[in-house]
């Protein structure tokens, strides 16, 4: 019983350093990357109008829904009957260098400093696909979500049975989180960004649709 109590006391004090962590990186990064902040939302701008910054409700942790934040990487082209072009249409030369160099992350920065997000946890996903989930998939919501993740330096969004696998890396990352562990995610983050590897599911400008787990809902 002693060591349960000092068990959850040691991982209570180890988020609260995480969270004050967090707070405090994302005010130096948004201080450091100001000036190519101001460069890409003038490039989003001339390229694509206004808003320069794609905003869109995403749960976070326990669940809770926040405005969740980019830089847009796609225009609002659309066909004769008013119907937005599919993805790949409308994602720009500018919008493919912002993935790929995942510039258009950045702004992301303001959800960390919000307390909205977290460097490291779960990508938020969308609000929809939370009724899809099983009950073992929705625990990936018992964290704040991320901007880097386990499940993305372990493949990013090239991996097989996509869904599937990318929710039991979250889950993992949940049952096994640590500082250390979070301090490995970021290095490996920095260095497959660096070398643009896996950055979007092959054949797809976007991610494919999640409508949940064959067999299990």
């Amino acid at each position: 019983m002693l060591i349960k109590i000092f068990y959850l006391h040691k991982n209570r004090f180890s988020l609260l350093i995480k969270s004050l962590l967090d707070r405090i990186f994302a005010a130096i990064a948004l201080l450091i990357s100001s000036p190519i902040l101001l460069i890409v939302a003038i490039s989003v701008y001339f390229r694509m109008g206004s808003p320069v910054l794609f905003t869109q409700p995403r749960p976070g942790k326990n669940a809770r829904v926040f405005n969740f934040y980019k830089f847009r990487t796609m225009t609002d082209d659309k066909d004769s009957n008013g119907n937005l072009l599919p993805d790949e249409a409308r994602l720009t030369a500018l919008g493919k260098f912002l993935r790929k160099t995942s510039l258009d992350e950045l702004p992301q920065f303001l959800n960390v400093l919000k307390g909205d997000m977290s460097f490291v946890g779960p990508r938020p996903l969308l609000v929809k696909y939370l009724e899809r989930y099983t009950p073992e998939q929705a625990r990936r919501h018992e964290v704040k979500p991320g901007i880097t993740g386990w499940a993305q330096v372990n493949g990013r969004r090239t991996l097989d049975k996509f869904w599937e696998e990318k929710f039991k890396l979250d889950v993992w990352y949940v049952d096994n989180w640590s500082l250390w562990l979070d301090l490995k995610i970021l290095l490996m983050t920095v260095s497959q960004v660096l070398q643009r590897e896996g950055v979007t599911q092959e054949g797809h400008a976007t991610s494919e649709e999640f409508k949940g787990s064959k067999g299990l809902v």
